[in-house]
Order: C-alpha cells, then structure tokens, then sequence
C-alpha cells in the first residue's frame, strides 16, 4: 500500500470516528459540563470547607479536620448517589467525580485561609513520662 492511501486511509477512519462521537455527545443525557454538575461541585465544596472550618475548632491538628471536611462531603454524595440508585433519580459516576472535585477544591480552599490565619502549626504535645519509660501514648 503506497504512502499516499495509508493517509488517506486513516484520513477516513479518523473522519468516521470524530463523526461519531459528535452524534454520541449530541444524544449525551447526562454531559459532563451540565448545570447539576456545578451544584454538585460546588455543594461538595461547601461541606468540605465547612467541615474542615468544624474540625479546626475541635482539634488543632489538621489531618482531623481534613478527615471531617472530606469525610462529611464523600459522605454526603456518596449518599445522593445511593439514593438515586435506588430509584429516586438517576445515578451518574460523573455527578460523583464533581462531588470529588469540589471536595478537593473546598479542603484546598479551607487549608489555604487555615494557613493564613494560624500562621505557624500548633506546637507538639509534651513527652509524657509513661512514653519516656517505653510505652507509646496516644492522644487524639
């Protein structure tokens, strides 16, 4: 096969794919960049940054109020998903990749405004003796 009808060739497989794909995302019931994925993002964002904001006010350390800002928000679309599934809505993996984005974006958002208000980490706790005599002590 000579140079010239091999590019024509994959010129016309190329062509019938992108055609096709036009007509799959034409008939696309749920996009991708639709108007639920935004409030999906942007609940997401909401909860995690305002339960990062709740786990700074019960604990100095930080990975806590990570795990409850995340926690709160994988909790809560995890669960709007759930009960779609079940047959009161339409279950969508996409709505759920906006929950995780959103997530993200609010804990990196409560993070940044974290680290502007409490300019240095908190100071460790002091050694207790019964760590000192081998035994390891947790504190949470």
């Amino acid at each position: 096969m000579s140079r010239a009808r091999q590019l024509g060739v994959a010129f016309a497989v190329w062509t019938a794919t992108c055609l096709i794909s036009l007509a799959a995302v034409a008939n696309d019931v749920d996009p991708w960049f639709g108007t639920d994925k935004a409030l999906h993002f942007g609940a997401s964002a909401v909860l995690a940054g305002g339960g990062y904001a709740l786990g700074t006010g019960l604990s100095q350390d930080r990975w806590k109020a990570f795990a409850l800002g995340g926690g709160l928000a994988l909790t809560a679309g995890t669960l709007k998903e759930g009960i779609d599934a079940m047959g009161f809505g339409n279950p969508s993996w996409r709505d759920f990749t906006w929950d995780v984005a959103g997530t993200l974006v609010g804990l990196g958002i409560a993070y940044a405004v974290d680290s502007l208000v409490r300019s240095s980490p908190p100071a460790p706790a002091p050694v207790s003796a019964s760590r000192r005599s081998g035994v390891e002590v947790w504190r949470f």
